[in-house]
């Protein structure tokens, strides 16, 4: 049977809103992608509010042609400017002569983890384990079934601003579609691109945006650590526009976005074309150099500085992840963030045959993650020791 699935995604420089095919022969089939630009967000919210509502229509009815259908159900992603995850261990006595890890064990820590957790704002939009244990042994993500006398967990609660989910659902519900479901960007961005094995033991992904960069810290199947820096690619373009005298979008596509970076070639120049009466000008790398690296290093130090306040222990083991229209794109991008980092940063794996482009994996990370939950939920009830997979996208606890 085919389902169809729409998400929309708020990035802070446009608005993605995927259409996709879920059937049993293709799981995945995006057959529309709308996008529509416009000025995003800070932590305070909307930056052109007037706007949003234009945009968000604009978005959808670019989707709507793409896949030559109308739909009215929508699924929302709550960006991670707007999303908070906190982590908690408890511990769960086992019963019984032969005590075993059952299903109600592993409800009850979650039961305990949000207890301890106490209250908090927003509204609880997944609920996943970093990890098992039983009487302190290796950790697991498949514990039900196994024996011991000690369950402990670490589960990891992911909140989306209120605020953001309630704005969003009205403007929605005032162009006539309905939210079916709200999801967080950040954890379905990190299951999808950061490989399993790797946030076994324990990685970072960065995804530096226009206006901001999102540092995430996953272990297991669980975002562990999050935090929203309001620095993106956009502020280099305008430092760019600002010392260059040039406009924005000269600052983007002529330097912005072909600068190399960790290269030494003092003969190389960035050609702006003469415009509106302005002749044409030439920048010397230098030049650009003396513009660009000071912003990259502001924002190599914040995600270092983000990671420190997480308090997760990362070492050799820890793998790190870019992605984002940032930096991604550029030559070398890669190479010189993990110098300023002082660890080797990868790009993260093509995981789609359409729109691999790093400036939609908040979108594809959306999308997977609302399939990979509709396909939970439609399974027939598990036994003991089949938990992982539903672990993946639990709702709500």
């Amino acid at each position: 049977m085919k389902t169809q699935v729409v998400a929309i995604d708020f990035g802070t420089s446009k608005i993605v809103t995927l259409v996709a095919d879920n059937s049993g022969n293709l799981r995945c089939d995006i057959v529309g992608a709308g996008i529509a630009a416009y000025d995003g967000y800070m932590d305070d919210g909307w930056n052109n509010p007037a706007e949003v509502n234009d945009r968000i229509r604009d978005s959808i009815e670019d989707a709507e042609r793409q896949c030559k259908r109308k739909f009215r159900d929508v699924n929302i992603g709550v960006p991670a400017a707007f999303t908070r995850a906190y982590s908690t261990e408890v511990t769960v006595e086992l019963r019984g002569t032969d005590p075993r890890v059952t299903s109600a064990d592993i409800k009850q820590a979650f039961k305990l983890a949000e207890e301890k957790l106490g209250q908090v704002n927003g509204i609880k939009v997944h609920a996943t384990p970093a990890w098992f244990t039983i009487d302190n042994g290796k950790k697991t993500l498949e514990p039900a079934g196994k024996s011991g006398r000690e369950l402990k967990a670490m589960i990891s609660f992911v909140f989306a601003d209120r605020f953001f989910v309630e704005d969003v659902t009205l403007r929605l519900g005032d162009l006539g579609f309905n939210v079916v479901g709200v999801y967080a960007t950040a954890p379905g961005e990190m299951m999808l691109f950061l490989p399993e094995e790797e946030r076994d033991h324990t990685a970072v992904l960065i995804d530096i945006g226009y206006l901001t960069t999102d540092v995430m810290i996953a272990e297991g199947d669980a975002l562990v650590y999050l935090e929203t820096i309001d620095i993106g690619g956009g502020h280099i373009a305008a430092d760019l526009a600002y010392g260059l005298e040039c406009t924005l979008e000269q600052a983007e596509e002529r330097v912005k976005r072909v600068y190399v970076y960790g290269v030494d070639s003092a003969g190389e120049t960035y050609d702006i074309p003469p415009v509106d009466g302005q002749p044409g000008r030439s920048f010397s790398r230098a030049e650009v150099t003396r513009i660009i690296e000071p912003r990259v290093e502001e924002i190599a130090s914040e995600i270092n500085a983000a990671i420190k306040r997480s308090g997760v222990k990362l070492g050799n083991w820890s793998s790190y992840y870019m992605t984002g229209g940032g930096m991604a794109f550029n030559r070398g991008g890669f190479k010189y963030l993990g110098q300023k980092l002082g660890q080797t940063v990868k790009e993260t794996p093509k995981r789609t045959a359409k729109l691999n482009s790093h400036s939609y994996s908040s979108a594809l990370g959306l999308m997977d993650l609302i399939i990979d939950t509709i396909e939970i939920k439609s399974r027939q009830p598990m036994g003991e020791g089949k938990f992982k997979g539903f672990f993946r996208s639990l709702m709500g606890g």
